[in-house]
């Protein structure tokens, strides 16, 4: 390394400015669009006319590709410069979860105003809280308070109508099929209007969870 080479290095780090170029990363990148297509290093050896021990020391990043492997890997797997030198993109961290709660067999949880039936209990650490809740609450006089709690919220009504009285709003009747999202930590409660009760089913945020 050059002494000017020394002196740009110690400015970008004094100015904490990043290098211009980034790492190519061409091995995952050659690994990813191989096993997107399914190849075999076979496969890729016979498009591309390089042998199968450089193709898996390129990928394991133990050798970087000649301006000539650069054309026989671009030509031999019908790609252009650009999507080679493409980042590799970020794994997912997909856990597979799942949490089945049958109809009618959620967690009971009535109020004097709601009758919640919580939904998917046995899934820790959700980032979302579903549940069902049929609105026995006839007038906003039923509740000493608003109801609030931090994060978002969607609702939908699934049965009935509702009157949706909002802290900052004038209420607002949703009948069956509506749905609204709104701040839960705004003030908010549901009355049914409906000659039967309304079933409703919401989603709310885990704050503590994200």
């Amino acid at each position: 390394m050059t002494a000017t080479t020394d002196q740009d290095a110690a400015l970008r780090i004094a100015s904490g400015r990043k290098p211009l170029v980034e790492p190519l990363r061409l091995g995952e990148r050659l690994r990813e669009i191989r096993l997107a297509n399914q190849w075999t290093l076979e496969d890729v050896s016979q498009r591309t006319g390089l042998a199968r021990s450089t193709l898996s020391k390129i990928e394991n990043d133990q050798i970087s590709p000649t301006f000539t492997a650069v054309q026989k890997l671009i030509g031999g797997l019908g790609i252009d410069l650009p999507q080679l030198l493409t980042p590799p993109r970020q794994q997912s961290r997909t856990m597979g979860r799942r949490d089945l709660t049958r109809r009618g067999h959620g967690q009971q949880h009535p109020t004097p105003t709601y009758e919640h039936e919580l939904l998917s209990c046995e899934l820790a650490q959700k980032r979302m809280i579903p549940f069902k809740t049929i609105v026995r609450a006839r007038s906003f006089d039923e509740f000493g308070e608003w109801v609030r709690h931090d994060g978002e919220e969607f609702l939908m009504v699934l049965d009935g109508e509702i009157l949706l009285y909002t802290e900052f709003y004038e209420p607002l009747r949703l009948e069956q099929g509506d749905s609204i999202y709104f701040d839960s930590d705004m003030g908010h409660a549901l009355i049914s209007v409906s000659d039967e009760d309304a079933v409703v089913l919401s989603v709310c945020t885990r704050v503590d969870a994200a």
